[in-house]
Formats: C-alpha cells, sequence, structure tokens
C-alpha cells in the first residue's frame, strides 16, 4: 500500500486547479486523506470575466481526474470557494 502525504495532495489539487482557463495564481489548497480518498478544499482567484458556475465545475471535474491520476486516490468530495483574482498594481516610480 503507498500512502500519499496530505501536503502533496494539496500540491497536486492546487497546480491542477490553476491548469483550468479562468482560474488566476494564487490557488489555495487543503486536502484530508483517509485511506485511499481524499477530500479537498479549494479557494479559487478568479480572473474577471470567467463564469463562476461554470469555471467551478470545470474546476472541479478536472481535478477529480487529475487528482485520481496523479495520486491513485479517490476524491469523495471537494468543496470550492470562488474569490475575485487579485491583481497586483504597477510600482509607482517615486522621485
Amino acid at each position: 500500500m503507498t500512502t500519499v502525504a496530505p501536503r502533496a495532495v494539496r500540491r497536486i489539487a492546487a497546480h491542477a486547479a490553476r491548469e483550468v482557463d479562468g482560474v488566476g495564481g494564487d490557488v489555495t489548497a487543503e486536502a484530508t486523506v483517509d485511506g485511499e480518498s481524499t477530500t479537498l478544499d479549494i479557494r479559487l482567484p478568479l480572473a474577471y470575466p470567467a463564469p463562476i458556475t461554470a469555471t467551478a465545475e470545470a474546476v472541479r471535474a478536472h481535478l477529480l481526474g487529475r487528482t485520481a491520476e496523479l495520486t491513485g486516490l479517490t476524491t469523495r468530495r471537494v468543496d470550492i470557494t470562488a474569490e475575485p483574482a487579485r491583481h497586483e498594481q504597477p510600482k509607482r516610480r517615486v522621485r
């Protein structure tokens, strides 16, 4: 039996979420691993004007596939919290 650490699952889930169009780069993920299954809690920064529901469903479907493919774990639940992507302001030059 292979054991996958929750930290590895978190990183895989965050990376997989960034692979979906409309998702910003600052994704955070939490994972709970219980035997051969996991539950995910994902915080998604969405780029404007990405449709929230469609993007969240695309991320959920992608996470189910990628997490199983890369960890061998069955994902029982994916909770998604969507928030607006933060844009960094360009640094102003001070004279």
